[in-house]
């Protein structure tokens, strides 16, 4: 019977968030932001024999963070995201063709495998069975994390990926030392995954080094019973990080070979030192060494301690539901000293140092919750473990409980809550996401209907989610001036602007709202009307929710002939003149 259960639960856990995934994607089947569409993006690309190459830029840090000497379209990808996410789609392609079925299939089957893993690795360690199922159930529909989960995008891979190498070390440490050795297999496929996935190596290497100096002070202490013995010894170590190298080391000399670089998208400072957000798509900004000390000690403090803050706020509002926090320093508190929870608590430790010191600034994008998705199956087995515990305090200060009666109730509310917890944050992000497909759909229909082909280019706010819903590429619209802007549009040949209210740069805010528009750009061809709060930004109410203009850098393009001269700068706009059939 206990046979048979053991089969039986990990394969219903599975079942169970296959389910949950599924139900999502049948609600909302695409990409939906723009690391997805990236990584659609790219498989698409290598499914069509174009290899890593791509015809957008969605950062300037895909070029050095400045407009190229030979700006041209296409470009090599993955400067900066790593391949994993793209490649994984691959054999679904094939199978079923460039579909958002084939590029979600891979992501639901491997980042469903989660939930028994948690039910298996919760067993092992010793919990209770209910603590082992109650775990598993809350990893199937991770509280408002689970809402990526379906996604084409590496949370799927790096939760699973990342908890067996959290996992696998630990079991080394405990004195199986082939467990240790492929853990270095996972934090290559980690790594694959995600640029960061090498802070899983660090905590990896510092288990093993743990384990050295923890058994050196043993020997010292207990020379005449023989010492400890390390668990894993050095010959273990070298094969966990030839795996690793293994695994990574054709991508790195990939890089290497194309870009001249291990990490191309930092060697322009864009990703560990720029200032704030915005600098990302910038190509005027200064994001040196220099200037990134330049801050002053107070602004560099504030900035890396609002992204420590920001790290903590979504672990305990995305990862988990804040409701469950003093579940977990209960559960973490009592097992503070175990083997098992010791590479987990050493990941912990080093991702929320890296996002205060290091990502500060991309903490609030997304990058902390990419990484942190690694740590939710055992936050979620120390939630629901601290829950029994509490409840066994409370049963002893209330002489109507039981223990057991305690226990059920507090185990049910701990894993209602995190079910809820998905199910109310689907419920706000999926409106959002699908008012931004329909807009880009229609904007693609828009295109259509004025004639543009395929090869011509756009400038927008994501040329990776253009290229996804529309066909075209593009570059991405600037966060520096009006004339730069235009460089930008002259360099890479951009025949439309695509502008959308809720993702404004400054300079052209006025374009959007029909007041001024300088001289290249047209009247609009296409608007949709704005329906309601989308961002709180300051533009006018008359404002579109998206409106296409197109651009003219070429001395015989006669589409900007409606605009009124002004010497370049800005003038008055005319009137929006809608497509037929635009929408309403």
């Amino acid at each position: 019977m206990l046979r048979c259960l053991a089969v039986r639960i990990p394969i219903a856990l599975y079942a169970l968030a296959l389910i949950v995934r599924a139900v999502l994607f049948g609600v909302h089947p695409d990409a939906a932001y723009p690391d997805a569409y990236y990584y659609v993006d790219v498989a698409r690309a290598l499914h069509s024999g174009a290899g890593f190459n791509i015809d957008f830029i969605w950062s300037f840090v895909d070029v050095g963070g400045r407009i190229p000497a030979n700006p041209v379209l296409p470009i090599p990808s993955n400067a900066h995201w790593m391949p994993l996410a793209a490649i994984i789609q691959l054999p679904t392609m094939w199978l079923l063709g460039a579909t958002p079925l084939a590029s979600a299939i891979p992501f639901a089957i491997v980042g469903s495998l989660a939930a028994p893993m948690t039910w298996l690795l919760a067993r092992e360690i010793g919990c209770s069975p209910r603590v082992a199922l109650a775990a598993g159930i809350a990893v199937a529909a991770p509280a408002a994390a689970t809402i990526y989960m379906y996604q084409p995008d590496n949370l799927a891979l790096y939760q699973p990926i990342g908890m067996a190498a959290l996992w696998l070390t630990a079991r080394g440490l405990k004195g199986h030392p082939w467990s240790y050795a492929l853990a270095g297999l996972m934090v290559g496929l980690a790594t694959l995954s995600r640029n960061d996935g090498v802070l899983l190596g660090a905590a990896v290497g510092l288990a093993f080094f743990w384990d050295r100096w923890h058994g050196r002070l043993a020997w010292r202490a207990s020379r005449s019973a023989g010492g400890r013995t390390p668990a894993i010894p050095w010959r273990y170590a070298f094969a966990c990080f030839g795996l690793f190298l293994l695994l990574t080391a054709p991508w790195y000399l990939r890089q290497l070979a194309v870009f001249g670089s291990l990490s191309p998208s930092s060697t322009s400072g864009r990703i560990l030192l720029i200032a704030n957000y915005e600098q990302m798509d910038s190509v005027t900004s200064d994001t040196s060494l220099a200037a990134f000390l330049g801050q002053g000690i107070g602004p560099l403090l504030q900035s890396r301690i609002l992204g420590f803050v920001a790290a903590l706020q979504i672990y305990f509002v995305i990862a988990i539901p804040i409701v469950l926090t003093p579940f977990v320093l209960v559960g973490g508190w009592a097992r503070r000293r175990s083997i098992d929870f010791g590479p987990f608590f050493t990941y912990a430790a080093i991702l929320f140092a890296a996002s205060g010191l290091l990502f500060a600034v991309h903490v609030p994008y997304g990058t902390f919750l990419h990484s942190a998705v690694a740590l939710v199956p055992f936050t979620f087995i120390l939630a629901i473990e601290g829950a029994v515990l509490a409840s066994r305090w409370v049963a002893r200060h209330r002489p109507a409980w039981t223990e057991e009666g305690a226990a059920r109730l507090f185990l049910i509310a701990a894993v209602a809550s995190v079910v809820l917890n998905a199910g109310a944050f689907a419920v706000l992000a999926l409106p959002s996401w699908d008012a931004i497909r329909e807009n880009r759909l229609a904007a693609g229909s828009a295109l259509d209907r004025a004639g543009a082909p395929k090869t011509d280019l756009l400038m927008s706010a994501d040329p990776a989610g253009y290229e996804y819903f529309t066909g075209h590429g593009g570059v991405v619209t600037p966060t520096d001036s009006l004339d730069v802007i235009h460089q930008v549009a002259v360099d890479y040949h951009i025949r439309w602007l695509v502008l959308e209210r809720a993702f404004i740069v400054d300079p052209m805010a006025p374009v959007i709202e029909m007041t001024a528009r300088p001289t290249w750009i047209g009247p609009p061809v296409f608007t949709l009307p704005f329906k309601g709060p989308l961002t709180g930004n300051r533009l006018v109410d008359g404002a579109p929710a998206l409106a296409i203009f197109p651009v003219c850098t070429e001395p015989n393009d006669t589409r900007c002939a409606a605009a009124a001269m002004g010497g370049g700068l800005p003038v008055a706009a005319a009137p929006a003149a809608p497509l037929a059939g635009t929408a309403p």
